[in-house]
């Protein structure tokens, strides 16, 4: 599956967290790919939400509703999308950062790294090897020192893994 699928998963399964009904995402959706006229319309920075609607960005970096071209209060929408960032070059995501890991612990899947499975932002340490290692029957102090991570952010991966 491609990463930019995935962050698309990712971005529905936000936007139907928040509350937005299906018929709503859809339209953005098809909204997005016809204007911008990209098979990726939930996985680009063109879109964003304040929970109630979905918002295009359009080339003059003006925000407005998707449904109907009203403009909302830019604070209101800034900051929707934090877990992705995107490749400088072009509207492609580079890395996207799951939400259920802490703040101690943020793990991130890019691409580049661990074919795309979970690993540490900071060290790009698969998550499976820090979970396997525990699992093993090692200290988290001990897989906290081999992988050069604090004992906190092992915890909080072996938690959620267990």
């Amino acid at each position: 599956m491609p990463f930019v699928a995935v962050v698309e998963a990712y971005v529905l399964r936000s936007l139907r967290e928040l509350g937005l009904t299906k018929e709503t995402i859809r339209k953005a959706a098809a909204s997005v790919r016809h204007e911008f006229e990209t098979p990726y319309g939930l996985a680009t920075k063109r879109i964003a939400t304040d929970g109630v609607d979905i918002f295009v960005q359009y080339a003059n970096d003006e925000l407005a509703r998707a449904h109907d071209g009203q403009i909302p209060a830019r604070e209101i929408i800034d900051g929707y999308l934090r877990y992705i960032s995107w490749d400088v070059t072009d509207d492609f995501p580079a890395t996207l950062r799951l939400r259920q890991y802490p703040d101690v612990a943020p793990v991130i899947i890019d691409p580049r790294f661990g074919w795309g499975a979970p690993v540490l932002a900071s060290t790009k340490v698969s998550v499976d090897t820090v979970v396997a290692l525990w699992r093993a029957g090692e200290p988290l102090e001990v897989v906290a020192e081999e992988y050069g991570l604090t004992r906190d952010a092992v915890e909080a991966i072996c938690r959620l893994a267990a």
